[in-house]
């Protein structure tokens, strides 16, 4: 009986699965088959050599001539101090990350211009734990890093061609406001 239902459950749950248009991402089929990472951090590059052949037929080379296109990366990182305690240390930061990117082809032809991914997360502070909060800033820039690479992924996918007529280029990405304060 129990055996009934839980395969009854699992038949239906895979039907009402499919009937809503849910399906695994599958292989990515980006418009480029070699693609050169310059000027990226070790970690985000770490990650987005991962992503990249395992999700996509692309492959990731280490020289231009072998590119058919070049993904250029740069970051910054800061913290600002949200809110003050009756004593006037800081009790909040909130911490910032940018990944800038543009992408190109072999030829020079701009297939995403400049672009920006920032990001924000908040942070209590306490003197008590100067060690354990400068290690939860790393581990909360670390996410912020998995989450722009992420996003700079579904970005390039949005890339079709690598001459694409002028109607087709891809726009840039920039914030067009200041991040508003993270929620704690």
């Amino acid at each position: 009986m129990i055996r009934r239902s839980f395969l009854m459950l699992a038949v239906g749950s895979a039907v009402a699965l499919s009937a809503c248009g849910f399906q695994l991402r599958g292989q990515q089929d980006y418009a480029f088959k070699h693609l050169l990472v310059a000027g990226a951090p070790a970690p985000v590059e770490a990650r987005l050599v991962r992503l990249v052949e395992a999700g996509s037929d692309t492959k990731i080379v280490k020289s231009a001539d072998d590119a058919d296109a070049v993904l250029r990366m740069w970051e910054s990182r800061g913290q600002n101090t949200l809110t003050l305690n009756k004593y006037g240390s800081a009790q909040e930061y909130a911490l910032f990350y940018t990944l800038n990117y543009t992408l190109t082809s072999k030829d020079g032809t701009v297939l995403i211009p400049p672009s920006a991914i920032a990001l924000n997360r908040a942070m209590t502070y306490s003197d008590q734990y100067t060690n354990a909060k400068s290690q939860e800033a790393e581990i909360l820039y670390s996410d912020m890093q998995n989450d722009a690479v992420d996003q700079l992924m579904r970005r390039l996918a949005i890339v079709h061609s690598l001459t694409p007529a002028p109607e087709d280029v891809v726009p840039g990405v920039a914030p067009r406001a200041p991040l508003p304060p993270p929620p704690l």
